[in-house]
């Protein structure tokens, strides 16, 4: 079973100017983050908008990103859903495209009990033999998985791990100390700004945001830690502050796919309703951008 570990960049999903799939511009993004040394590869989470896709264009997704990392890294694909049921469809439907595991975002829209959301990961689990992560983003789902409920599933089998997304520090050394008990479980870092801080308080990556600018930078936090070089680590994990700090500028995933589309990246726009940045907050984010460039790190 997968030991989910190190840096998956959480690939943005490259749109053309209609709106529609840019096919080629995802296949280029999946190559560059392979080749930067990245540890595997998280598509159809919140930066890739999986909220504004069909299920059509969920599969079609994962089907691009298995086919271009190509066994070179593993690849996790976000499957979750509101109900159930859906859920379990797509997770189908992912293994038979061939991913090496999923990750499920708590259901959202209604506020569930602990319980509820036990039996959700519970029912998922039992209807699949794929390695399933949990996704904990409270402020976008309006629910958050307790440390006590994420150390129950922990013991399921094919329950290999959770990224958190709260923000919240004590919340990752909250399921750090639940879990630290079984090598097979993996916290990861959902925020950017937290993952040294996590890696050096027992959590074993990162699904990291900003690796779709910096691959090399951001998976280069991970491999100094781990050969013990403290000072590297953090250098690099410096380099993201700025770009974390623009990301108040715009709707989420606008400011990222700006400051790729800036260095010559094709991430394209994001699906309506979110809007493109002001004129203002471009000009701001390609400062920047242009400071990235004068130091030789974009």
């Amino acid at each position: 079973m997968i030991i989910p570990q190190g840096i998956l960049p959480a690939l943005v999903t490259p749109f053309k100017d209609d709106e529609s799939l840019d096919e080629n511009a995802l296949r280029q993004l999946v190559r560059r983050a392979v080749e930067s040394g990245v540890h595997g590869l998280f598509c159809l989470g919140t930066n890739g908008e999986f909220f504004s896709l069909t299920t059509a264009e969920k599969l079609r997704i994962t089907e691009i990103v298995v086919e271009e990392a190509n066994g070179r890294v593993p690849v996790y694909a976000g499957a979750g859903g509101i109900g159930t049921n859906e859920t379990k469809a797509l997770i189908r439907d992912m293994a038979a495209l061939g991913v090496d595991a999923v990750s499920v975002i708590t259901p959202y829209f209604l506020s569930f009990t602990q319980q509820e959301l036990r039996d959700h990961y519970l029912r998922l689990a039992d209807s699949t033999a794929l390695p399933i992560v949990l996704y904990n983003i409270p402020a976008r789902t309006g629910n958050a998985l307790a440390a006590k409920t994420v150390a129950e599933l922990s013991k399921v089998p094919n329950i290999v791990g959770i990224k958190d997304s709260s923000g919240s520090f004590d919340n990752i050394l909250q399921y750090i100390a639940v879990t630290e008990h079984d090598d097979r479980f993996s916290v990861l870092a959902g925020t950017d700004s937290l993952i040294l801080p996590t890696l050096m308080s027992g959590g074993k990556g990162a699904i990291s945001a900003t690796a779709n600018v910096f691959p090399k930078q951001v998976a280069a936090i991970y491999e100094n830690w781990k050969k013990g070089d403290f000072v590297a680590a953090e250098k690099a994990q410096g380099v993201l502050r700025e770009l974390r700090n623009r990301f108040g500028l715009g709707t989420l995933p606008s400011v990222l796919k700006e400051a790729m589309n800036m260095i010559g990246l094709p991430a394209g726009c994001s699906r309506l309703p979110v809007a493109p940045l002001t004129a203002q907050a471009r000009a701001e984010l390609a400062m920047t951008m242009q400071a990235y460039r004068d130091q030789g790190l974009v």
